[in-house]
């Protein structure tokens, strides 16, 4: 490579890649393809496979074997809706063997996007072992502990050698998601106990697997939410966590690839409800769709934003006698936006963090209501000096800057105790998204200013 080419970019190294694999496919240099396709990393040919056109992703369906496809397919990431579509394109009987030879809780993501019929018939198609583990993983929610598990694990009974366990795991490792954590079970296949590879490799051969276990067991029960066992995960490190039923029958195990998928998705998810949207992920899709995703936020806060001007229209008379007032509408209404905004953000990381329960409710509260009072005095400060330099209005000053204190007082403390309240309602506190408490604070604020300005009127004039 010479030095011009040795500066290139990743970016542009994909591209480059992409050129020459269509060349290769679209000239019929299949064996050129596939040594230059298959020392790609996987992850690499799912990025490829998504940015092609139909015509190569069918090229690539017939030079590639279902196994060889299953490998990039556990990696795929394109939008829900294309997989119908994307199915629709390939053959049944191969498109099965692809799904047979992902991982099973993979394999269950993408057929969750197909219709009834489809998953039917793909699940006839298949061998009976691979369609009977995928049937039961199918019946989850797909939000719920069972729904991301995966049921290639490595188990052990208690009772059982070291030696002998030793060529359980090599027999079941080809099979497994991950090795290195291995799960104990009793005879009725209840969860008693777990340990590590290495625990195994360096115990005594006579040594017996209850012997060498822990038997203290963290895990996850099979209805659990998703987002509780990623948080679970996160504070105990773990690698793999394995799911039980209610009467601890060990159904499967969860592996940190999978929690780091849900965590991507769940902030994904909150923050397009904070940002007020349904969906911030979808880039490709058309005006109409993006216009129709955000139209409920925007219809809904249309009509909070008529409170607003009903209150204002109820303080004509007011507005008439100091025109000046109108001036420091949007100062204190966007102040108190702003500030219950951040308290806003700050609650809902609290809450999906697990960092606040109901002992530090009150405080978390305080501290924010705190917080909003000092930040009001010092900005309330800053617009009175403001004022009476540039217009000579001390009254008019203490006014405005009164309202601002009040009204980002009690903007963090509606942005702080919202999300509370709906999180102790089991409702996403997501939900009070930006846009809405923006404009909460924006009936509030104004309600403060013109009562005070209506209150202090013959002082104004």
């Amino acid at each position: 490579m010479n030095n011009e080419n040795e500066t290139i970019t990743l970016d542009d190294e994909n591209v480059y890649n992409k050129v020459l694999l269509d060349d290769l496919l679209l000239q019929n240099h299949i064996d050129e393809f596939r040594t230059e396709f298959l020392t790609m990393h996987t992850y690499e040919q799912s990025e490829y496979f998504e940015d092609s056109e139909d015509e190569i992703r069918q090229r690539i369906f017939e030079v590639l074997s279902p196994e060889e496809v299953a490998n990039f397919f556990d990696q795929l990431e394109i939008d829900e809706e294309e997989y119908e579509a994307l199915f629709d394109t390939m053959n049944a009987s191969y498109a099965s063997h692809v799904l047979e030879d992902m991982s099973y809780d993979n394999a269950v993501d993408i057929m969750n996007n197909l219709s009834k019929q489809k998953i039917v018939s793909l699940l006839t198609l298949m061998n009976k072992d691979d369609a009977k583990e995928i049937k039961a993983l199918l019946h989850y929610e797909e939000d719920t502990a069972g729904g991301i598990m995966t049921t290639e694990y490595i188990s052990l009974k208690a009772t059982m050698p070291v030696k002998e366990a030793l060529m359980h795991v090599k027999e079941q490792a080809p099979d497994a998601e991950t090795i290195y954590v291995i799960f104990a079970v009793n005879d009725d296949k209840q969860l008693v106990g777990v340990l590590s590879l290495r625990d195994l490799i360096i115990a005594e051969n006579d040594a017996y697997i209850e012997d060498i276990m822990s038997e203290r067991v963290i895990s996850a029960n099979v209805a659990d939410d998703q987002e509780d066992v990623a948080q679970k995960m996160r504070d105990y490190d773990f690698i793999a966590m394995p799911v039980v039923d209610y009467q601890d029958h060990l159904l499967g195990i969860i592996t940190i690839d999978d929690i780091l998928d849900v965590i991507d998705e769940e902030a994904s998810e909150d923050y397009s409800r904070l940002a007020g949207v349904s969906d911030v992920d979808a880039t490709n899709d058309s005006v109409t769709k993006t216009a129709l995703k955000r139209l409920p936020w925007l219809i809904i806060l249309t009509f909070l934003g008529m409170i607003t001007a009903t209150i204002l229209g109820s303080f004509e008379d007011t507005l008439s006698q100091v025109a000046l007032l109108a001036a420091f509408i949007p100062i204190i209404s966007g102040m108190s936006g702003n500030s219950g905004t951040q308290s806003l953000a700050v609650s809902v990381r609290n809450i999906s963090t697990g960092e606040i329960d109901e002992q530090s409710k009150f405080k978390v509260a305080l501290r924010e209501t705190g917080s909003g009072f000092l930040s009001g005095l010092v900005c309330a400060a800053i617009l009175l000096m403001i004022i009476i330099v540039l217009y000579q209005q001390p009254i008019l000053g203490l006014i405005v800057a009164s309202s601002l204190t009040i009204a980002m007082t009690v903007g963090t403390l509606v942005g702080s105790m919202i999300p509370l309240v709906m999180n102790k309602l089991n409702i996403d506190p997501a939900v009070a998204s930006g846009p809405f408490i923006t404009t909460i604070n924006d009936i509030v604020s104004m309600l403060i200013y013109f009562g005070l300005a209506t209150s202090f009127m013959s002082y104004l004039l």
